[in-house]
């Protein structure tokens, strides 16, 4: 079974943005063994309203018999820096107030949550990830982390996500957050502060989650005769009443800006520039009906970072599809592991 962790840093952590946390803690989940050449780590990055249970939302990927089956491998995820499940976060209580954070939790950056990741990563002694895994947000995280780190990751699955959020993804996100300003509630400082918003933020993310195709296929009436009350307009509300209740405004707001900041490029000459400098060996993965994150992104990617491999899924679900295709995705996974030890086969066949 996997084991739930928490992670304490108790000094003063300095973000990107030149604000400090006097500290944090985050939650973590581990599965698996670590084995004796502790050569065995998969680090795996969840998305905007993911948890570090990554059995519960990527439960297809890893378990007994899946690709990643706890008795091969050492699997570790945590909550990103800013979240609501364990990890320091709005909700959290600010030591020097003795009050919870609320508003004036400080904005942070992507690299400001994987400089977080990285610290529980030396706490946990792992030198070396064998593949660094993550997708949307968390494959934002996961490049940025290996560009930071590129002697310690070996390997990079990024997932329907991108090396510079764009314009299109930006101006998703703000019109969430305006959503969530239109809310009264959300100038106060309390826990369900713009909860009524988020709802509304949900329902407008949904449109950039799935595809036309997702709602025609699961949502579209049935017969001639329906004029009001329509299926796809109860299960917008109903997808808003889902997320209020398992998550809050205030992280909403603070990941979606961390989405934004998203740009490999800053500091480093450019977005070509940086990707030319990744080490791992990597594969980036699309969905070809993505809206938020479209392929065209990924095959930027492919095309930037060296001796990378890319791969296409096929789907109807949009950028959902990235968690809804997870037999396409372990195929793809299994090839470039399959591909990358027939090279070695080769290389050394070669030198013989």
């Amino acid at each position: 079974m996997s084991e739930q962790h928490t992670f304490h840093y108790q000094q003063e952590f300095k973000l990107e943005l030149g604000a400090t946390l006097p500290g944090f803690q985050l939650a973590y989940t581990t599965y698996g063994t670590l084995n004796a050449q502790r050569s065995n780590v998969v680090w795996v990055c969840h998305a905007l309203t993911g948890s570090s249970d990554f059995t519960d939302w990527w439960c297809e990927l890893f378990g007994e018999g899946k690709l990643y089956d706890p008795r091969e491998w050492f699997i570790v995820c945590a909550n990103t820096l800013g979240g609501c499940y364990g990890s320091t976060g709005p909700l959290s209580v600010n030591p020097a107030t003795l009050q919870p954070y609320f508003h004036t939790f400080p904005q942070l950056t992507n690299r400001d949550i994987v400089h977080a990741f990285d610290l529980l990563r030396q706490e946990l002694g792992l030198e070396r990830v064998h593949t660094l895994i993550g997708g949307s947000l968390g494959g934002q995280q996961a490049l940025e982390w290996a560009l930071q780190k590129p002697d310690v990751f070996e390997r990079l699955v990024h997932v329907a996500s991108n090396a510079r959020h764009s314009a299109w993804g930006i101006a998703f996100n703000e019109s969430q957050r305006m959503a969530i300003r239109q809310d009264p509630s959300w100038s106060t400082s309390t826990e369900g502060a713009g909860r009524e918003g988020l709802k509304t933020a949900r329902s407008i993310a949904m449109l950039s989650y799935r595809h036309y195709n997702t709602y025609q296929q699961a949502q579209q009436e049935p017969g001639h005769s329906i004029i009001d009350e329509f299926r796809a307009a109860s299960y917008q509300v109903y997808q808003g009443e889902k997320l209020a209740q398992r998550f809050n405004a205030y992280t909403y707001w603070l990941l979606s800006k961390a989405m934004d900041s998203h740009n490999v490029g800053r500091d480093r000459g450019g977005v070509e520039r940086a990707l030319a400098h990744v080490k791992a060996r990597s594969l980036f993965v699309g969905v070809d009906t993505d809206l938020l994150f479209p392929v065209e992104e990924q095959y930027f990617l492919h095309a930037h970072v060296p001796d990378s491999t890319f791969h296409l899924i096929r789907s109807n679900y949009g950028h959902d599809g990235f968690l809804v295709e997870v037999d396409q995705l372990t195929d793809a996974i299994r090839q470039f592991y399959q591909n990358e030890k027939e090279t070695i086969e080769e290389l050394t066949y070669e030198k013989q």
